[in-house]
């Protein structure tokens, strides 16, 4: 795609169109649409892609941020965004993977990491959501995962990131969790 054609669609800017979405996506919540594919146009769902993100996935923040008081601000929206985008980009270059990661794939809900409940579960939920291979029935950053953040003071777009670093080692994944947790208790 040719992201040089519409000034929102500049590497520079890329994020301005992302937002008029997210905004389109609230309203359209608002109103009684449910249906994640109409929210979006087929150009809009093409520039979607070229981020790396589907229509599903802003649809989930938005009825989220919608539905309940915790739910992702336009902020985190947008950082989540960035780091599934730069992964996209830097690591994918651009190729959308052909996987799909289903919610039988994924530890179980109370499954945990040296007693870290949900632990083993969000870190497979964002190498998915870093590889773009969640399944329509998944969200990375759902009430369960923001509760875990709240509870570990992490910012959902922090965790992707340092779960990319990691390069699969669960171990530096875990200390980085139990050091956040440990300044946020200080």
């Amino acid at each position: 795609m040719d992201t040089t054609s519409h000034p929102a669609r500049s590497a520079y800017r890329w994020y301005l169109e992302l937002k008029q979405l997210f905004v389109l996506a609230l309203e359209r919540y608002r109103v009684g649409e449910r249906d994640p594919i109409r929210f979006f146009s087929g150009g809009q769902a093409d520039y979607l892609a070229s981020i790396g993100m589907t229509p599903q996935e802003l649809y989930d923040f938005a009825e989220d941020h919608a539905k309940y008081d915790d739910g992702p601000d336009w902020e985190t929206v947008l950082l989540v965004a960035a780091a599934r985008r730069d992964y996209f980009l830097t690591v994918q270059h651009g190729k959308a993977s052909t996987q799909t990661v289903s919610t039988d794939a994924l530890p179980a809900k109370d499954a945990q990491l040296e007693g870290i409940p949900w632990l083993p579960r969000l870190i497979k939920k964002a190498d998915a959501k870093l590889r773009g291979e969640m399944s329509a029935d998944l969200m990375f950053g759902c009430g369960g995962d923001r509760n875990f953040f709240r509870e570990h003071h992490l910012h959902p777009a922090d965790f992707l990131r340092h779960v990319w670093a990691s390069h699969g080692d669960e171990q530096k994944v875990l200390a980085y969790v139990k050091s956040t947790r440990a300044e946020g208790e200080a």
